[in-house]
């Protein structure tokens, strides 16, 4: 493919993913294949001889698209948004044509300094504190991840390593100093709740260190409180063990809940003293709920303030910001921490810039080597919107989760909310009739989940809380308006009244 050959083809699939958006609320939200179908559909080897462009584009909807489910749809409550817009999508397409494996400041002086520069703007919208910031008193900074669970995992070795430098005594050398790492990795947990996402608990199993799940209370909004915290350490304590990492949540993936910020730092003052060895590091995974920070009432209402005491932060843009996967970006306190756990050197990565300590080199602040230039998206959402802009689109996704909370109130002979609203999120189920057990409400409601989600019009996921099966729906989607709500609410009320008439 030349010059032409590429302009008439990229014209043509511009064409057809504007066609794609404009005509989303046509198809099912769901794909409905069946596992395996593409390899029925092509052929066992890659071609001898190159295909024309026209050929290979009618395979993405004859062959591609029947197998998408289209998180895009304004139908789409399941999960949580999955964002892309038209500016990130031009920013991707640079990305692509300016590609290289940016690893170094030389490799492409404004890959780096763009992401710190974005990062940066970022932080501010979030209204987190100074400390977070790359021009900030402690030489703090963000990068961008390929997902919340990297950005876990990559907090987890810098927390362990940092761990390790604190508590192992620094006159041990060779085998000595090898045993009692050995021994001491054996004793150090990661610390989470029963509603923590699942990446701790992977991130702890890579990194070979034990992982507990702290229950959290249906009093407490599902959230985690100092006390539950503080038991929770003296628990670890008299196992000997020694807690060396927590994930603190804003957001928890069930129920949206925000975890006790200053409960949470009370408890660990009192475990271990912020700033002394061996202090836990507290992660917080702000993946979804972390883009309504753009708005100051919810900077406010969540006191992010009190992230100053906390070690990273982690928000996903391309969850509720408008950019598309992958833009997950992680904070750190002190970039120090971050280097000294991951910087591996050869000969080949020096030059003058890195060797003097003149520049970030952000391979020293990930698990790979290479990375791509995902900031040039940030850079073309931020500037296309403006905060103004985010702040608009957040408001309204979350007002229209507070419209569907009030609709299911207004037929308390059918539903009840168990959380929410919160973050655009609500979870339900249905009420069933007078006298109906919990195994019984629990059954209507999975019934009413299979039921609407089997009209292809939306889809919904489920929960379960504390045994009781729940349904979540999520109104954060960017081409979802008030009309779609609408539109599964009454699909939701029918379905609801013909369960009940069986």
């Amino acid at each position: 493919m030349d010059s032409n050959g590429f302009r008439d083809a990229a014209i043509s699939s511009i064409e057809e993913i504007i066609g794609y958006y404009d005509n989303i609320e046509t198809r099912n939200v769901v794909s409905t294949v069946e596992p395996g179908y593409l390899r029925k559909l092509l052929p066992t080897e890659a071609p001898a001889q190159g295909e024309p462009w026209t050929d290979i584009q009618k395979d993405i909807e004859a062959k591609i698209l029947p197998g998408i489910t289209h998180w895009q749809h304004p139908g789409f409550h399941a999960f949580f948004p999955c964002a892309t817009s038209y500016p990130s999508i031009l920013g991707e397409l640079y990305s692509a044509a300016l590609s290289g494996a940016c690893f170094n400041w030389i490799c492409s002086p404004a890959v780096t300094e763009l992401e710190t520069i974005v990062l940066d703007w970022l932080a501010k919208l979030l209204g987190l504190p100074d400390c977070y910031l790359s021009t900030g008193p402690t030489r703090g900074g963000g990068v961008i991840q390929g997902s919340a669970s990297e950005a876990v995992l990559t907090a987890m070795v810098a927390a362990r390593e940092k761990y390790l430098r604190e508590t192992v005594p620094a006159d041990l050398d060779g085998d000595a100093r090898d045993d009692a790492i050995a021994h001491k990795r054996s004793r150090m947990v990661a610390l989470a709740t029963t509603t923590t996402h699942s990446s701790t608990k992977k991130a702890a199993i890579i990194l070979g260190v034990r992982f507990m799940a702290i229950p959290v209370r249906a009093e407490d909004n599902y959230a985690l409180s100092g006390p539950v915290l503080a038991q929770a350490l003296a628990d670890c304590r008299a196992r000997n063990l020694e807690p060396f990492f927590l994930t603190a949540t804003l957001g928890t993936t069930d129920t949206c809940a925000v975890d006790d910020f200053a409960g949470i730092t009370s408890a660990l003052a009192d475990f271990v003293p912020a700033g002394a060895p061996g202090e836990v590091w507290v992660h917080l995974d702000a993946a979804y709920a972390g883009a309504a920070l753009v708005c100051p009432e919810v900077q406010a209402a969540t006191n992010i303030a009190l992230v100053a005491g906390f070690h990273s932060f982690d928000m996903n843009m391309h969850k509720w910001l408008l950019t598309n996967f992958d833009a997950s970006c992680l904070y750190v306190r002190n970039r120090e921490w971050f280097v000294r756990a991951l910087t591996v050197n050869q000969a080949v990565y020096g030059n003058a810039a890195s060797d003097g300590g003149l520049v970030t080199d952000y391979r020293e602040w990930q698990i790979p080597l290479g990375r791509r230039f995902r900031s040039l998206k940030v850079w073309f959402v931020l500037r296309s919107y403006g905060a103004d802009g985010l702040r608009a689109y957040i408001r309204r996704t979350t007002k229209l989760g507070e419209d569907f909370a009030s609709w299911l109130r207004a037929r308390p002979d059918l539903f009840e909310i168990m959380t929410g609203p919160s973050f655009a999120l609500t979870v339900f189920r249905m009420v069933g009739k007078p006298g109906s057990s919990e195994d019984e409400r629990n059954a209507l409601t999975k019934t009413l989940c299979d039921a609407v989600n089997a009209t292809g019009r939306m889809w919904v996921t489920s929960t379960v809380l504390n045994g009781r099966f729940g349904i979540r729906m999520m109104t954060g989607v960017r081409t979802t308006e008030k009309e779609h709500v609408e539109a599964a609410f009454q699909t939701l009320v029918g379905a609801a009244e013909e369960i009940l008439k069986s």
